[in-house]
């Protein structure tokens, strides 16, 4: 008897009132908590918005414009309401009342209140906008709700690496725009690397003339074929900086600069070669190669990896450093300033005879200890300035600075020892689908990366507090941070598509109560609104598969495959004859038929394409009826 395999995808029902049918409202990150009520709030340009204090004034101007586009039309502004008239209210009335950054949403048929002040009223705006769906004939028309929120952390982080590769003072707030409409509130800004200095240090002009230039670029798939030959350069002016900051700022978003110390220091040192323990020799990578005597000179390293010309612990080195934190302290009022402490080699250090008086001399036990020595040095000169450091998971090493806050990057061992130490702790791990340079999905066609596999699912399913902590251990992780490493994104576009949609996981994770997770109602009903307004505008994504079609290999002989588009207006295209799927090929209306002969096999190839053009990549499922080329799953 044959055997009948039916594979039966979630289905959507996209309607005006979709917001209705989800218990967030459809609201990224979902709320503490949501009450839906009966009726509607009508806005329409007859709606006033009240707005009585002047500490209000960017919220309300934020909210108007986005009327604006949405409705097309802007409100009156006044300072209250009259009696007959339906209204938009920001308030900070109680708003002392509610947890740091939280803010409260009432609606009714009358008028919105959102109450909360500073950030709070800032993100409470933002999730009002979130809940406007498209104008249907003269007005947006809003579920009757109340909604209550707070974070669950207090840092929400999204790193940006532009030591790699650099992108536009324009791009840069794009990005920072991204975070404050997902409620993240921490930039970190990756400036320094191997690969190019990209802030300018008035004192040392030669970081960005040159340590700010490289002579090629690393091409091909990791670890990379070959160099281009390009000079690569560019640098962020202290002018950008300023523009930066402030435009954070404005968004209730802090930025954390992270200058590199005492590894990935390659560029600092082509540009000063007294900073290295060997001045003369060339620098190379890290592979113990002996020195081959040559006099090219130090040069910006062209290739990605870890190089063993790391700082110098001298007088001069601490001197020079002391002076470029001097201006990036002056540029960043962050608390927090990074100064990086990762993947440094010790190579240098152990053939240095001055490294190695210095640690007889200190009484340290080894390199590592002469690496804490040099973190926890200058952590006293970034504690003299009013600030803290942060730093990557290896500052644990040959024991962890005083008052330092760490990064754990490598896995969440490293998050665990500090907090057991008392350590404030941010959790970034690589493991935790929070690396945003990994593929998102097994496909052929996902672009050039560094490798691993963080789908969006994998972000969403991590915890940021270990099981392994107490609950007076776990207090000392205050927050969670996904990380972009450039070196395979060459342009803003290609960081756009490496970003979406797995902002909006690491936004739920930083934000919502472990208690209103719901990766169901995420992916398939919040998620794909949120897709279908980033389709609308010039950013660009990664584009989900069909839903469900999750296995490589089905085995069987009949097979009734029935697909669901990832998101509203989007259409599939299917192929069943080994050619690649596009809208030339088999649109998807209804479920697929497919009888495989004994021993051999079909492989059905899809492709979503949505209403804008964007294409997802192309997921092929084997369907296998006993082929001998084909291993089971």
């Amino acid at each position: 008897m044959k055997k009948l395999l039916s594979i039966v995808l979630l289905a959507f029902v996209y309607v005006n009132t979709f917001a209705q049918n989800d218990i967030n409202m459809g609201i990224i990150p979902a709320p503490v908590s949501v009450k839906k009520n009966a009726g509607n709030f009508k806005l329409d340009k007859t709606v006033v918005l009240v707005s009585n204090d002047a500490k209000n004034a960017k919220s309300a101007d934020l909210l108007n414009a986005y009327i604006v586009v949405k409705g097309g039309y802007a409100l009156r502004t006044v300072k209250a309401a009259g009696a007959n008239e339906r209204s938009i209210v920001l308030s900070a009335s109680g708003a002392d009342q509610l947890p740091a950054e939280g803010y409260k949403i009432s609606i009714t048929s009358k008028n919105i209140t959102v109450t909360g002040k500073d950030a709070g009223l800032f993100y409470g705006v933002q999730s009002l906008m979130q809940l406007m769906p498209e104008k249907m004939q003269n007005g947006i028309s809003i579920n009757a709700a109340e909604i209550n929120d707070y974070p669950r952390f207090k840092y929400r982080g999204l790193h940006l690496d532009v030591g790699r590769h650099m992108f536009p003072v324009s791009f840069i707030k794009k990005y920072i725009d991204m975070m404050a409409q997902y409620k993240l509130n921490n930039f970190h800004w990756h400036l320094t690397e191997d690969q190019g200095w990209r802030i300018e240090i008035k004192k040392y002009p030669k970081l960005t003339t040159v340590g700010a230039s490289r002579n090629g670029t690393i091409i091909g798939h990791h670890p990379g074929v070959n160099t281009d030959g390009e000079v690569y350069k560019g640098f962020y002016t202290q002018n950008d900086v300023k523009e930066v900051v402030a435009y954070a700022a404005a968004r209730f978003i802090n930025v954390i600069p992270e200058i590199e110390l005492p590894g990935h220091s390659s560029a600092a040192i082509a540009a000063y070669p007294e900073l290295s323990c060997f001045p003369e020799r060339d620098t190379f990578v890290s592979d113990n190669t002996p020195w081959s005597g040559s006099r090219k000179g130090k040069q910006v390293q062209q290739t990605w990896g870890v190089f063993d010309d790391v700082f110098v612990p001298t007088e001069n080195t601490f001197k020079f450093l002391q002076d470029v934190l001097d201006e990036v302290i002056e540029l960043f009022p962050s608390k927090y300033i990074h100064i990086g402490g990762d993947e440094s080699p010790k190579e240098y250090w152990k053939q240095s005879e001055f490294c190695q008086k210095l640690i007889k001399q200190l009484g340290l036990k080894d390199e590592h200890e002469l690496q804490s020595y040099f973190i926890q040095r200058m952590e006293k000169y970034v504690n003299t300035k009013g600030r803290s450091i942060i730093g990557w998971d290896e500052i644990l090493e040959g024991g962890l600075a005083p008052n330092a806050t760490v990064m754990s990057w490598r896995g969440v061992a490293g998050g665990i020892a500090a907090a057991q130490q008392k350590h404030d702790v941010i959790m970034t791990p690589n493991a935790g689908g929070l690396y945003f340079d990994h593929k998102q999905s097994e496909s052929a066609d996902e672009p050039t990366n560094i490798g691993g596999l963080a789908p969006y699912s994998k972000a969403y399913a991590y915890d940021p507090v270990p099981t392994e902590l107490t609950a007076d251990e776990q207090k000392y992780v205050i927050g969670v941070q996904a990380n972009v490493w450039t070196e395979y994104m060459q342009t803003s576009s290609k960081v756009e598509y490496f970003l979406l949609p797995r902002l909006f996981s690491l936004a739920e994770i930083a934000w919502s109560q472990p208690s209103r997770k719901d990766f169901k109602n995420f992916s398939e009903e919040r998620l794909p609104l949120h897709l279908s307004k980033l389709d609308k505008t010039n950013t660009n994504y990664w584009v989900p598969t069909p839903f469900g079609q999750d296995k490589k290999i089905l085995n069987g002989e009949q097979f009734s495959i029935e697909l669901k588009e990832p998101m509203p207006g989007a259409k599939i295209y299917y192929t069943l004859d080994l050619t690649r799927p596009s809208e030339i090929g088999t649109l998807y209306t209804k479920a697929i038929k497919v009888s495989v002969p004994k021993g051999k096999k079909q492989v059905l190839k899809t492709v979503v394409v949505t209403p804008s053009g964007k294409r997802s990549v192309v997921t092929e499922t084997v369907l296998n009826n006993g082929a001998p080329d084909v291993k089971t799953k």
